[in-house]
């Protein structure tokens, strides 16, 4: 095609010449020259261009992966079919083997973020996210979009914790670090813990072996050396009348007794080294070691501290300790000193002390201390190792595990305490029903109600802690909750705290129970009015927040995507650091006795965590306490519209709902006392009841109504019970009688329990419930199946 465009072009270039020169010889010497430009063209063209792209040599993969090993980063690519195409040897090795992304063995959650980077890279181009976690290594993983035809995703995993650090120091002592160790006469080797070498540098190979390019891995390290009855250390190639070599053992992993270890050697007397310039030599090598590591005289004092060591004990700059004691807690210092004594004047031994750090936090860290000789003043080697963010996330997940365990126990509690609420209030209803407002003893009756649900009350919440209450979540503004609550809650608020309200823009819509909200605002109302006895300011603001903004705090815990956030502020008394971690655990309380049951933000955790949000508590005493709450933007779709409308409020009834009926009832309940309240309430009604204890008691009733001219309208159960349990017996039911109407009732959640009811035609009343609830749901359900 080109060819014949090019001989047209030539022909009107000609066609133009003649009708200028009107010379016929000029015009055939003028195509001659365009034909040979072309051949010559044609055979000095390049090579690749005589191949057609369809039959182009394919990428070479291997050359991809050689060049991707020398990243200290993992590195792996896919195509759009989802297959690994390559991946380089750290990514291997991080996760054993060739793991195809997002499909790595991460812990719980992490697979769904890097799914939705990946998603996001197709999308956009590029993906990311941070918080990877895999035993107490962490990653953030970048996820670019490549190729030619943008068909392939390059996922880079990118280490935050290091859980190891052998590797770190194998690479140091095999490159650089082994070189300048040798050029400084420092025999360097390190040994796994089975005593065989892992690397060395070219002085220990040299004086080992006599040869510099010696390959000594995984040979035995303690047979390259000897020692005399005086202790002396000596090469065993060099014989009894070599240098002696003075040698230092630094364990690499704490809490090991025979783990890996970085060995040094110097020469003892003579030789590459001068005496006098051996502790020198030392201080040089320890600040280049990435382990925290200082040395000490006899007598404690301080003689040198690498950078790692200040780093991790938080020594400040410009700040000289004389002694290790001075870093660590009161409680402390004394064992620590006694340590150094003792290992300085006995004979060379290692060993861990756990010591608290004044500036580390709760947390104790692992103080190594080694006896060394021959160094001069020096006697004492310490090192540390920065575990804070392992702390950090064993303490979390403890944390949540106990959360978890409070949880379970208290949504138990509150499950039985509903049960005998149900009968103390029905027995209360039904004795009420016998007496007049003057009578004597209806005040009694009506106070053991009232204390009753008070119980009831107290039960919710600690139902909403354990995320099993019953929720009527709707899409809704955030605004519009915190509107509605801010009236009632300046009523709540002394005179002297002033309110302020402020909204975002552009927020998105949430999906929450509205009441439970105003609950959450309400509790943080009043705990901030407690902790602000002499007036003070409490700001509530809502706000947007998109994915980006949410990357940019760096959270362990918030997902990235897009949320509204309520933000709530006080300038009241603060919380210690020491409390903020317990102030969501049910019952506890820094209130004094008789002025808080210790529910009130174990609430407000519950209602967030079980709406799908997070809070966070930020706090300094005596400035006051920050909680950042966030929810998910909840995308509309028809069925939330459909919801809407079903769920829009009806025109008022002026008329009182009737509680009377004539149906034929099944009440199935394992609890005596509820079964007999509940027979008792819908017979007074008008009702006819028979009651059953268990599931299968009530199939053997169903089975015996077969034939009766009475037949069974309704089924009331309770969902859990021994044997059988209500859904259980209702999908039995639903075999022979496919339109019996059930109303299950039961203390734990609606939520929770339509998860394992995927039935039709049921409804739910919650426990406790009073003679007129069960009577009004009772005739609900009738008039909503008749």
């Amino acid at each position: 095609m080109r060819g014949a465009l090019l001989l047209l072009l030539a022909l009107a270039s000609a066609g133009l010449l003649y009708w200028q020169v009107q010379n016929i010889a000029v015009i055939v010497a003028f195509l001659a020259l365009v034909l040979s430009m072309a051949g010559i063209a044609y055979f000095l063209r390049p090579q690749h261009a005589m191949i057609d792209q369809d039959q182009a040599d394919p990428e070479d993969w291997a050359v991809t992966r050689m060049v991707a090993d020398q990243s200290e980063i993992g590195l792996a690519i896919t195509d759009r079919a989802g297959r690994l195409v390559c991946a380089n040897e750290l990514f291997t090795k991080w996760f054993d083997g060739p793991a195809v992304p997002p499909e790595l063995p991460l812990q719980a959650g992490g697979n769904e973020l890097l799914a939705t980077a990946g998603r996001n890279a197709w999308r956009d181009g590029r993906g990311y996210v941070e918080g990877l976690k895999r035993g107490v290594a962490e990653y953030s993983a970048k996820v670019v979009r490549a190729g030619q035809g943008d068909e392939y995703l390059l996922w880079q995993m990118i280490p935050k914790i290091q859980g190891d650090i052998l590797d770190d120091i194998i690479r140091l002592v095999s490159g650089g670090g082994g070189r300048a160790f040798s050029e400084a006469g420092i025999l360097v080797s390190v040994i796994g813990g089975e005593g065989r070498i892992r690397a060395s540098n070219a002085a220990f190979a040299l004086r080992a072996t006599g040869r510099v390019d010696a390959n000594i891995s995984g040979r035995n390290f303690i047979n390259f050396l000897r020692s005399d009855n005086k202790g002396t250390i000596f090469f065993e190639r060099e014989g009894r009348h070599g240098t002696p070599v003075r040698l230092f053992h630094v364990p690499l992993e704490r809490g090991k007794e025979n783990g890996p270890a970085l060995i040094l050697l110097i020469d003892d007397e003579g030789g590459m080294v001068e005496r006098g310039k051996a502790l020198e030599q030392v201080e040089s090598m320890l600040s280049l070691l990435p382990l925290g590591l200082a040395l000490t005289d006899r007598d404690g004092r301080f003689l040198f501290i690498n950078e790692a060591f200040a780093k991790t004990t938080a020594i400040s700059e410009g700040e000289q300790p004389l002694y290790p004691g001075d870093l660590m807690i009161r409680d402390d210092k004394s064992a620590v000193a006694d340590a150094v004594r003792r290992y300085a004047s006995g004979p060379p031994m290692t060993g861990d002390l756990a010591v608290r750090l004044r500036n580390g936090g709760e947390d104790p860290i692992a103080l190594g201390i080694a006896g060394v000789r021959g160094l001069g003043d020096a006697a004492v080697l310490l090192s540390v190792r920065d575990n804070s963010e392992e702390s950090k996330l064993k303490s979390q997940v403890a944390q949540a595990t106990k959360m978890q365990a409070v949880g379970q126990l208290a949504g138990g509690v509150a499950h039985d305490f509903n049960n005998i609420l149900t009968a103390i209030i029905g027995h209360c209803d039904l004795m009420l029903l016998r007496h007049s407002p003057g009578d004597s003893d209806y005040d009694d009756i009506q106070q053991v109600k009232n204390n009753s649900n008070r119980a009831a009350g107290l039960t919710r919440q600690l139902l909403a802690f354990s995320r099993q209450q019953t929720l009527r979540p709707q899409v809704i503004q955030l605004p519009d909750v915190v509107a509605d609550v801010s009236n009632l809650l300046k009523r709540l608020l002394n005179e002297t705290i002033e309110l302020e309200v402020r909204h975002g823009r552009n927020l998105g819509l949430v999906r929450a129970d509205p009441g439970q909200l105003e609950q959450v605002i309400i509790n943080l109302g009043v705990n901030a009015r407690d902790a602000m006895p002499k007036g003070g300011k409490i700001s509530i603001s809502t706000q947007a927040l998109v994915a980006s903004d949410v990357r940019a705090l760096k959270s362990d815990i918030l997902p990235v995507g897009d949320y509204t956030a309520l933000i709530f502020s006080d300038t009241g008394n603060g919380i210690p650091p020491h409390i903020i971690s317990k102030i969501f655990e049910p019952f506890f309380t820094t209130k004094e006795v008789g002025k808080g049951t210790g529910l009130g933000l174990s609430t407000v955790y519950g209602i967030i965590k079980q709406s799908g949000g997070y809070i966070f508590a930020d706090s300094k005493p005596g400035e006051g306490t920050t909680f950042s709450i966030y929810f998910p933007v909840h995308q509309q779709t028809p069925e939330d519209t459909a919801r809407a409308t079903l769920n829009s409020p009806p025109v008022k009834e002026t008329a009182k709902k009737e509680l009377w009926g004539s149906g034929h009832i099944l009440l199935v309940e394992d609890e005596d006392m509820v079964r007999a309240v509940a027979e008792r309430a819908l017979t007074r009604q008008g009702y006819t009841v028979a009651t059953a204890s268990e599931g299968e008691e009530a199939l053997a009733l169903l089975a015996d109504q077969d034939g009766k001219e009475q037949q069974f309208d309704l089924i009331v159960s309770d969902v859990v019970m021994p044997n059988m349990d209500g859904p259980t017996m209702a999908k039995h039911v639903r075999k022979n009688y496919p339109d019996m109407p059930i109303l299950f009732m039961s203390g734990y959640a609606e939520e929770q329990l339509r998860k394992s009811i995927d039935l039709d035609k049921v409804n739910f009343l919650p426990k406790p419930f009073s003679v007129a609830q069960i009577a009004e749901s009772v005739g609900e359900t009738l008039a909503e199946h008749a």
